[in-house]
């Protein structure tokens, strides 16, 4: 099968390699110092298995900066590009992946698109109402349907393709009809331009993700498109949830003079908590985590919460923290006071530093 991969970050790249085991996979990028790396077998990011798999393993895969020719006569075309949160718009910036839609229409609007990036939840539906007068009043358009399903990513930085070969579940959401006065305007456009063979394509989606990995009996499950953009910022939301809980568990512990690792890991031994993410830090960063949880609470506006609103506060109220207790130390010394930092990046084995949760400590500083 013909498949391309718009961007080529950890999601897109990673979703390229596992593919090209077993398809003919190109991969769309902006930036030729990637498309160079990558044709010639050496990952622009890093990451162990990709790394690996793109000098040793033998892919049918290429990179190119011309979209209009990689999407032409693709039959699935992945859309893995950036959605950087806009704090001015309270809201993800989702200019790229309508750029890459629009590409794919106007030279392949018969192709399946399936959005990987992290986006609004709703978004995937907006987009059903944008373009329904596009394909019922285009002539180039008129009597075809638009294929765009949703399929999230749950992906860690540096271990992006070892996710994807042995992944945790398999997502796709495709259109389907929601009941409430609220949902009309979607419903209508739903019904008139999305394909009737959908949930097929979900599916054929699905088992190609399936089949590029390992792991064998991996739970899939199909779902609306809203409901699958969901789960994705909530459970990202989960984790920054369980990051901050230990972190002002940590501040409690320093502050009382206790031993926080004792108290970690009685409390980690039940075993409905669990003995994991559960290591006190800086505060969450990174390019996901910031971004999902302020996104997931923009999406509650007219809807009672107290804990997203928290998890958002307490990663603040935790850098502050760590800053502080910085500055205490400092005060002993009369002169030359110089902080050293470690590392930018977030995580072992990452050359990735984005939003990282030192940089907050630094800015502090």
């Amino acid at each position: 099968m013909k498949i391309a991969v718009a961007g080529t970050g950890y999601v897109g790249l990673s979703i390229a390699t596992l593919l090209a085991q077993h398809n003919e996979v190109v991969a769309v990028d902006v930036i030729p110092e990637k498309v160079d790396l990558i044709n010639q077998k050496k990952s622009p990011i890093q990451d162990e298995y990709i790394e690996k798999y793109l000098a040793e393993k033998k892919l049918n895969l290429y990179a190119t900066l011309d979209g209009k020719e990689a999407y032409r006569d693709a039959e699935f075309i992945v859309i893995a590009a950036p959605t950087n949160y806009d704090p001015q718009k309270n809201f993800f910036d989702t200019h790229h992946i309508e750029d890459v839609i629009d590409l794919v229409l106007s030279v392949n609007p018969e192709a399946v698109m399936v959005i990987k990036s992290t986006i609004p939840v709703g978004y995937t539906r907006s987009l059903y109402v944008k373009y329904a007068l596009q394909f019922l009043c285009k002539p180039e358009l008129k009597g075809k349907k638009f294929n765009l399903l949703f399929s999230p990513e749950f992906l860690r930085e540096s271990k992006a393709l070892y996710d994807n070969l042995y992944p945790s579940r398999i997502i796709v959401g495709y259109p389907k009809i929601i009941d409430g006065n609220e949902y009309t305007e979607e419903n209508i456009a739903i019904n008139a331009i999305s394909n009737p063979k959908a949930e097929q394509y979900a599916k054929t989606f699905a088992s190609l993700l399936q089949q590029g990995a390992i792991k064998e009996n991996i739970d899939i499950l199909f779902m609306g498109m809203k409901e699958a953009e969901a789960v994705k910022l909530f459970a990202n939301t989960y984790l920054a949830l369980r990051v901050s809980y230990f972190n002002e568990l940590d501040t409690y512990a320093e502050m009382k003079g206790l031993d926080s690792q004792a108290i970690i890991q009685g409390v980690g031994l039940d075993p409905r908590i669990g003995n994991h993410y559960n290591n006190p830090s800086f505060g969450y960063g990174g390019y996901c985590l910031p971004k999902d949880t302020k996104q997931l609470k923009a999406n509650y506006k007219g809807v009672p919460e107290d804990i997203i609103s928290a998890i958002i506060s307490s990663n603040e109220t935790r850098k502050d923290f760590i800053a502080e207790q910085v500055c205490n130390l400092l005060e002993s010394c009369q002169s030359n006071r110089v902080v050293g930092v470690y590392r930018l990046t977030m995580k072992a084995n990452s050359d990735n530093f984005r939003q990282s949760a030192i940089q907050g400590i630094i800015s502090r500083l």
